[in-house]
Formats: C-alpha cells, sequence, structure tokens
C-alpha cells in the first residue's frame, strides 16, 4: 500500500509542507475472513483445557485468531493496526504474539485479548520481513528486513534498537510506543551488526542506545533461533546463511552454498543442524559444528520459500513458488508429493498430525502430515529420491515423469473473501468498480460526467483503501438533489470529502460530544475544535467555506456501516501511522493523532483553499439566428451548474431585459460587475426545481448547443467542457429558439 507520511516543514525552510494523508479501507460485509494472501502462520497448543488456536497474518494488513475445533474455526478476533501487510508472526510465551509488517514496525499484542496492540516498535527502516522467537526464553524475538537490519529484541523490558546517528536521538526517544500511542521508556537494548560484537551507550536522557550497526549488506529475508536462544541464523538477497551469537551479537560463522536469494531457515532445537530453502529451488542441510553443508536436496522445480520440520528435525516440509508440498526424509532422501494447490506456498506450521499452509490466496489450508510418524505417509510409496543438483528435478519434471500427489483435497479449509485486484474510478468519482467482466462493465456503468480526481485507491490489502489528500480531495461538489439527499435544499452544493469526512468521524465526534461535554470543553478540560485549529495550524492557509452550514447532521449518502466499518489510516505527529476501525475511535484522539484539515473541517466547517470551481464561458446566439443578443461579455458559473440553468438564464434575459446595447456590453449587466465576466451565480442554483415563476409561464423554448450539438439539461458545464468542447480555451455555448414547442 502506500505509506502514509509526510514531510513536515522546518522553522526556516521555505519549501511548502505536505500535509498528512487520511486513508480509509472499506471492509468485505464479512470481516471475520482475510481478504488478502496469507503471509504468516503460528500455532498455540491449549496447555490443559480448552481449544488450540491458529493465528494468520495477511496482505490485508490485519492478523486473526481462529479458535480451532475437530471440523471448524471460528474467530473471535481480529487484531489491527499495521497499516501495511503483516510479514511474519511468532508466539513469544504463551500471551505474547509479536507481528512484523511492511510498514516498518514491530507489534506485540495479548494473543487471548480481543485484538488491542500492546506495543508498538520502531527501528527498521524499511519492510520488516520476518521474525525468530526462542521456546526456552520467551523475552526474545529477533527480526529483520529489507533494510539489511537485524535486531534482537527484549521483550519483557521494552527493548527497542536505536542505531541512528545523534542528530536524530532525540526523536528517537519516543521510539517505543504502546497501543494508545503512549511513550514507554527505553531501557535497553542489542542490535546484531557485521562489527562482531554489541555496543551499548548510555545517555542521561535516552536511556541505552547503540552505536550505528550495518548488519547484513543486503535484504534479510529469513531468520531462526534454536530453542535455547543461543544461536540466531539469517539469510537474504546475499545468497549466505550467517551465524550469530543473539546473547552477544557476534557473528560466528558464514555459510555459502546457494546461488539465489535464501527464504526460509529452520535450525534444529540443540542448534547444530540448520535448513535453508532458497529461490535456487534447493533445500540444503548444514552442519554448524562442521560449518558446511552435509546434504542438498533437489525437491521443488521453482523458488523454496517455506520450510517446516518434524520435532526431531527428522523430516522437512516444504513449499514454494511451484504450488507444491513435499516431505523429505532428511537422512534416507526420499521425497514425497503431498499435494498440489492453486498459489504458491508462503508459510507452513505443523499441527500435531497436520500440517496448515499459508498461500497467495485469502484461505487457509490444512492438510494431513503424520508429524508425528512422517514415515508412514512415505511407506504408502510414491516417493522419489531428490537429486543434490538443481536442475535434477527440473529434468524429471520435463521429461514427464509427473509426480502423483498423496492427496487431492485438505481435510480442512478456513475460507477467505476474494482480494480485489483490479480497480477503476469511474467518472462519477462516488463509485469504484472492481472484479470480474472488468472492461465490460466499466463501458456499462460509463456516465457523460466531469467530476474532479477528489480521493485515489488502491488495492494493496485486498480492500478499497481510499485516500483522501489536502486540498485536492475538497475540489468536487454536487448538488444535495443528485445525491438523492433528504430534508435539505436541492441545489445546496454538496463537498464530497466534507460529508464522507462527516460520516468517518460520526462516532468519533459523538464520543468526543460524551467524553468532555459542554461544561468540560467550557472548563478548558478539553479542546474545542476552535481551539484545536488555533493551536496547530496557525502557519496554514485557511479559509472558512461560507456556502456550507455548521452542522453535524450525516446524510444518507455518507453514511458507514457500523456492522463492517471501514478502517482509517492515518499519521499522528507522535508514534508513526496507525489504524483503527471507525467504531473503535473513543473521542480522545486529537490533532496530534489526525491531520489537522481533518479535523478543522469536521469541528469548524472549514476547507482548506481551493483550485478554482468556476468555469468561463461565453452565451452567444446560434449563427444565422435571429434571437438577440443577450450579452457579449464573458459568464462565470459554478462548474456543476446544468445546462437548464443557463436555459433559465437566456430565458430570463428574453423576457425580463430589453436587448442588449452593443455599443455598451458591460454596462447593463445587471448580474455581473462592469469590466469583468458576469457571475452566472446571480440567477440562483435554486430558481428551475422549486417551481415556475411568473417570467417563465410566458417562458420561450429554448436550446443550448456547443460545437452543433443539442446539450441535455442535465449536463453540467464541466461535463460540457469535459466531452463536448474539449478545448483548454473558454467555452462558448449558443441559445435558439425551437418553435413549435
Amino acid at each position: 500500500m502506500h505509506r502514509v507520511g509526510s514531510a513536515g516543514n522546518t522553522a526556516n525552510s521555505t519549501r511548502p509542507r505536505k500535509e498528512k494523508r487520511l486513508t480509509y479501507v472499506l471492509s468485505d460485509a464479512d470481516d471475520t475472513k482475510h481478504c488478502a494472501g496469507i503471509n504468516c502462520l503460528a500455532v498455540l497448543k491449549a496447555s490443559v483445557s480448552g481449544c488450540d488456536y491458529l493465528f494468520t497474518g495477511s496482505r490485508d494488513g490485519t492478523l486473526k485468531r481462529w479458535a480451532l475445533a475437530e471440523d471448524a474455526a471460528t474467530c473471535p478476533a481480529t487484531f489491527e493496526s499495521h497499516v501495511d501487510w503483516v510479514n511474519d508472526a511468532v508466539l513469544a510465551g504463551d500471551n505474547t504474539l509479536v507481528s512484523c509488517s511492511s510498514d516498518t514496525t514491530l507489534k506485540t499484542w495479548n494473543c487471548l485479548s480481543d485484538g488491542t496492540c500492546t506495543r508498538t516498535l520502531r527501528q527498521h527502516s524499511d519492510y520488516v520481513t520476518c521474525l525468530a522467537a526462542t521456546e526456552k526464553n520467551s523475552n526474545v524475538v529477533a527480526s529483520g528486513g529489507l533494510g539489511g537490519e537485524v535486531f534482537v529484541w527484549d521483550l519483557e523490558a521494552a527493548l527497542t534498537p536505536v542505531s541512528k546517528s545523534g542528530d536524530s536521538m532525540e526523536d528517537d526517544s519516543s521510539n517505543v510506543v504502546n497501543g494508545s500511542g503512549n511513550a514507554l521508556p527505553i531501557t535497553s537494548l542489542r542490535t546484531i551488526s557485521s562489527s562482531n560484537s554489541i555496543s551499548v551507550h548510555t545517555t542521561q536522557s535516552h536511556g541505552y542506545v547503540p552505536v550505528p550497526a550495518k548488519g547484513h549488506k543486503e535484504s534479510v529475508y529469513a531468520l531462526a533461533m534454536n530453542d535455547s536462544g543461543s544461536l540466531l541464523v539469517s539469510g537474504g538477497t546475499e545468497k549466505v546463511v550467517r551465524v550469530w551469537d543473539p546473547r552477544t551479537g557476534s557473528k560466528t560463522m558464514k555459510l555459502r552454498g546457494h546461488t539465489d536469494n535464501i527464504r526460509a531457515l529452520l535450525l534444529d532445537s540443540t542448534g547444530r543442524y540448520c535448513l535453508s530453502g532458497s529461490s535456487d529451488s534447493m533445500i540444503r542441510l548444514w552442519d554448524l559444528g562442521q560449518q558446511r553443508c552435509v546434504h542438498s536436496y533437489a525437491v521443488h522445480t521453482d523458488s523454496v520459500w517455506a520450510l517446516a520440520s518434524t520435532p526431531t528435525f527428522s523430516h522437512v516440509y516444504s513449499g514454494g513458488r511451484d504450488l507444491s508440498l513435499y516431505l523429505t526424509d532428511l537422512a534416507t532422501r526420499e521425497s514425497l508429493l503431498l499435494c498440489t494447490g492453486e498459489h504458491p506456498i508462503l508459510q507452513l506450521a505443523l499441527h500435531d498430525d497436520s500440517i496448515w499452509a499459508a498461500t497467495t490466496d485469502s484461505s487457509v489450508h490444512r492438510w494431513p502430515a503424520e508429524g508425528r510418524n512422517p514415515q508412514k505417509i512415505i511407506q504408502r510409496g510414491g516417493a522419489f529420491l531428490a537429486g543434490n543438483l538443481s536442475f535434477s528435478r527440473a529434468r524429471v519434471s520435463l521429461e514427464g515423469s509427473t509426480l502423483v500427489p498423496v492427496y487431492k483435497e485438505p481435510i480442512f479449509t478456513i475460507p477467505g473473501t476474494p482480494g480485489i485486484v483490479q480497480h477503476e474510478i469511474l467518472n462519477n468519482r462516488r463509485h469504484v468498480l472492481t472484479k470480474v467482466t472488468f472492461e465490460e462493465k466499466k463501458e456499462e456503468l460509463f456516465e457523460m460526467v466531469s467530476i474532479p480526481a477528489w480521493f485515489t485507491v488502491d488495492t494493496r490489502l485486498g480492500s478499497l483503501s481510499v485516500h483522501l489528500d489536502t486540498p485536492q480531495c475538497f475540489s468536487a461538489e454536487m448538488y444535495s438533489v443528485d445525491l438523492n439527499i433528504v430534508g435539505k435544499p436541492e441545489d445546496d452544493k454538496v463537498n464530497l470529502a466534507r460529508e464522507t469526512l462527516k460520516g468517518l468521524l460520526a462516532h468519533w465526534l459523538a464520543k468526543r460530544k460524551q467524553r468532555f461535554g459542554a461544561q468540560a470543553s467550557a472548563n478548558g478540560d478539553a479542546p474545542s475544535g476552535k481551539e484545536v485549529t488555533t493551536r496547530s495550524i496557525t502557519h496554514s492557509r485557511i479559509e472558512v467555506d461560507s456556502n456550507t452550514e455548521n452542522d453535524s447532521m450525516v446524510y444518507p449518502p455518507f453514511e458507514f456501516s457500523t456492522a463492517s466499518p471501514p478502517s482509517v489510516i492515518t499519521e499522528g505527529s507522535q508514534g508513526g501511522p496507525w489504524r483503527k476501525k471507525i467504531t473503535d475511535l473513543d473521542g480522545t484522539e486529537d490533532e496530534k493523532d489526525f491531520p489537522w484539515w481533518c479535523l478543522d473541517c469536521v469541528l469548524n466547517n472549514r476547507l482548506p483553499p481551493r483550485e478554482n470551481t468556476k468555469c468561463s464561458f461565453y452565451l452567444h446566439p446560434c449563427e444565422g439566428s435571429a434571437v438577440q443578443i443577450l450579452t457579449q461579455g464573458k459568464l462565470s458559473a459554478p462548474r456543476i451548474l446544468r445546462i437548464h440553468k443557463v436555459v433559465n438564464y437566456v430565458i430570463e434575459k428574453m423576457v425580463l431585459d430589453k436587448p442588449l446595447d452593443s455599443a455598451n456590453p458591460d454596462t447593463t449587466l445587471a448580474p455581473g460587475l462592469a469590466g469583468g465576466p458576469v457571475q452566472l451565480s446571480a440567477i440562483g442554483d435554486g430558481s428551475f426545481r422549486s417551481g415556475l415563476k411568473p417570467w417563465q409561464k410566458l417562458k420561450p423554448s429554448i436550446e443550448i448547443l456547443c460545437n452543433n450539438q443539442v446539450l441535455s439539461p442535465e449536463m453540467s458545464l464541466a461535463t460540457v467542457r469535459a466531452y463536448i468542447w474539449k478545448k483548454s480555451e473558454d467555452l462558448i455555448l449558443n441559445y435558439r429558439v425551437v418553435q413549435g414547442r
């Protein structure tokens, strides 16, 4: 997804500040399901009684906890705080779930809670791609990412590495924040680097901070730790396996052999053996005591992305880009194709005698695996001997020796919702087309309307993410009658972004009023809307929208579902990007959490300066027509003004006004200013649909043309300019009297 961020202004800078963006993600009606690929899995076994749990992390930016029964799975909790893909998740002890994301953060959660984020850890400079945890020390978690960094975190002490220069240390004092955005103290840290040691400096105001660490030279894609936490292995685009002592940060060895990116790593419980899977299609077994590769397994025909081993490290399950799941005996080299799916396998999690497979699809499948005794499957027959050269499996495939999978169907599936993979903003700027029969449906839904592009959309999270950027988002207006708004004058202009923000923040506004109340505001216990604006935007250019009412009513077209509410994504001034359901906003969020322009719009009814929303045009009689010349000056009207208003203007001038004296074109234009364009809005946006005025009973029948084409009365000036006129210069309209009507 787009990264949420803003470029701040310094006191002496003349560069214009880029304002923060507000994004809302439209949820599927059934938001208990994932709507994008599943990147990670973690199984929590029931300690004494109760059910087992499966945790899934998705490209939709959320994690989910699934309560597992024999043939069923329910989702009692969704963990929502990341603002981009969730790339990996591990369990640290019985109560803590740790996740990492392309939003560059790690987050900790009480895994049996209702989905509250307990801590956000920030240090990575790029996507965080992988995590590793230990069995016996629940406090230690390692993380790696595309920035080439590897960090070791002590969760109990809420540790965060800080590897920036002294110039930025002041900003790093709030690196660790909890779910509510409050800073947690930084007490100490560990960071792994190629300097073979960890150096920790103590400062009086910032706790423990490290010497800047280089770490890997390139991206890190895989990590693994042994049960005791005495060994850590890492791999990535450098094609080598690095081995570290996470207790000291020292690098102990570097293992070479793979010819492409390393994508998956496993360590046995003792830390003697390591398994690696690579984009070179090979699986390698390393003896860390001997510091060498002891076996290579040519099982797959494409990249190996996922590995899972039996508890005794005697067999390995592997999956990857070739859509296939294999079981391999590490000692005898016998390998068996367990199943083939429709999507690449991203991660595997062994669960008793079955195995969960996460793929680029939004569903999760559970396959038979005989995890306690995998040899039972191999003894059924159909196994092949894994070669030790990568081309050997490819050659077998090319020669037509097609392997038959042992299992045709999974024993259980947790279904997801199909992700949106294609979208198009329709030109009415209110609807977005997604999914099947795309081009045909797009053509079917085409409307000849011209509305400014007031929002952008992406589907990176599998749902529609709608991005609002100021001031562009405030550029689109429509008449209330065109939105079917009941109880509002038909010709009131409605700013689409303003009403959308009111709908998104309606729950927040109600909670804010409940929390603070009129008396609290009067006593200064909580900032009012005006105080928020005055304090936050003293240097901003702002204008009051005098055409709008100061009301908080949310009209039906802008109401959002509370059953499956959208999530808001934006960047706070403290703690970085955040994400919440709009129904989870509690009213305490303020200008430190929301962009100032959102609050100023919702609380104070003020919109930032926008581009000119007027359309200039000339209005002349049709060539050869005998009708009188009404004006030779330039007219100006709102872009959304309909042609039937122009018709009314012509009729009004014909019936009520004398013919224009061509020698003095500007002096008799009552609706406008001498020497300037006539403001056509003076004839009223509300004069047409509310009944006939006395002069209209005498009206002749008038047609308006552009480029010799008769215009529909319902067309707007903007539509005529975009689709009929198609020129950069001022629009020219012609009028004529139609006889016999």
